[in-house]
């Protein structure tokens, strides 16, 4: 562990790696604990990195400082969103690519995943990112700053598979908000993988046996 992220390797000489971005007021230690069922003893070696999102101020929240990827004004998609927020994070993502590159796993080997802020975080940086991705997973969110999508997305990854999901039951965001995001990549040509959930915002045992099937095919 560092003491921006949480890192777990399932084994010596990791052949890729997943950098999964954890929701709203959560932190790197969220969804370390399904690691092991995502990679079964003896299959090829993953490292997992858990980044900490920074602290800040969340206005949703009565400007209370939590960890967050950006700030929030309002689960409304009318509302005002921070651009500067989402970008500055963005800059955080490539950085961790980087790293990751650095130490020999090319991008073309990296799963960018989050959960809620951070599953909207992962599809905004990943559909930008400059080099082709494994594979983008985002669960129970959204696509911040939809209307950018067209104009900013890289080709390089306009083939990159992508694993949606949602809770038919989540009242923190929307199912809508899921469905409008698949329609919009869908509509781009995007290979989009959806999953809905009879849960609410949170995940259930059959989605994280479906993210380790994505998983052994995006990463084999």
């Amino acid at each position: 562990m560092t003491r921006e992220a949480v890192e777990i390797e399932t084994g010596r000489a990791p052949a890729g790696a997943v950098i999964w971005l954890h929701g709203l007021g959560a932190d790197g230690h969220d969804f370390e604990p399904i690691v092991p069922e995502l990679v079964r003893p003896g299959e090829r070696a993953l490292r997992f990195i858990f980044p900490h999102a920074p602290l800040r101020p969340v206005t949703l929240n009565g400007g209370y400082a939590m960890r967050a990827w950006y700030d929030l004004i309002a689960l409304d998609r009318t509302a005002r969103e921070d651009e500067a927020g989402i970008r500055a994070s963005q800059a955080l993502i490539e950085a961790l690519i980087r790293r990751e590159q650095e130490r020999g796993i090319g991008s073309e080997r990296i799963v960018l995943a989050g959960f809620s802020q951070g599953g909207a975080l992962a599809l905004f940086a990943g559909a930008r990112h400059a080099r082709p991705l494994a594979g983008i997973m985002a669960l129970s969110c959204y696509m911040p700053l939809a209307g950018t999508f067209a104009a900013e997305r890289r080709a390089e990854n306009a083939a990159t598979p992508i694993f949606l999901a949602h809770g038919l039951q989540d009242a923190v965001v929307a199912p809508a908000l899921g469905e409008e995001s698949r329609r919009q990549l869908e509509a781009a040509g995007c290979p989009v993988e959806w999953h809905t959930y009879s849960m609410p915002h949170s995940v259930c045992p059959q989605e994280v046996a479906d993210i380790a099937a994505w998983l052994r095919r995006t990463l084999p």
